[in-house]
């Protein structure tokens, strides 16, 4: 899978992009929310990754972690997860743009195309937990705030105060885009 877009070529993200996307994630999230190698490398492991690259002149500018997972069941931060989890929707774990890469729809890019083989391995909804004041970022995808169980809000909150957990039913085709409204990535 590769898509080129305005000079961006998006692919699935590689170990070898690793120390790329650490990096940026250093750039863009606190520490608290930062995770190490060992659990990026098995999110590229889960049977559905949905795992993908924003490249530019051949150097990492974004990158979006996600995979397929249990319904409303958030892996701790850190968490190394298990190479056969099952499927039930697309969890968006992170997603960080570098300063380089700011301004340019990236994440919005990244995000379809996870919709896109979410959707053709038959994911119909996303979920995810908006982090650091998030959540209007991720309104713009269409993604809504959920009712959060007790268990999973205490889940939610290990993310920070301003953690939001939210959903998106995944519905892709020329009626209904993913949003047609522009984006901004932080």
């Amino acid at each position: 899978m590769s898509h080129t877009h305005s000079g961006v070529c998006v692919r699935r993200l590689e170990r070898e992009d690793l120390p790329a996307a650490i990096a940026i994630q250093s750039e863009t999230y606190p520490e608290f929310l930062r995770e190490n190698e060992r659990a990026f490398v098995s999110r590229l492991k889960v049977k559905a990754s949905y795992c993908l690259a924003a490249m530019q002149d051949g150097a990492l500018v974004a990158y979006l972690l996600a995979h397929g997972w249990p319904r409303q069941a958030p892996p701790a931060i850190g968490t190394v997860l298990p190479a056969d989890a099952p499927s039930e929707v697309l969890f968006i774990h992170d997603l960080a743009v570098s300063s380089a890469g700011r301004g340019l729809g990236l994440g919005r890019m990244l995000v379809s195309c996870a919709f896109k083989l979410a959707s053709r391995d038959g994911l119909e909804a996303a979920e995810l937990i908006a982090v650091a004041g998030a959540a209007s970022y991720w309104r713009k995808f269409g993604f809504l705030e959920a009712a959060a169980s007790a268990g999973l809000a205490g889940k939610v909150a290990a993310y920070g105060p301003e953690a939001r957990w939210m959903r998106h039913e995944i519905v892709l085709g020329p009626s209904k885009p993913l949003s047609a409204a522009p984006a901004q990535e932080r």
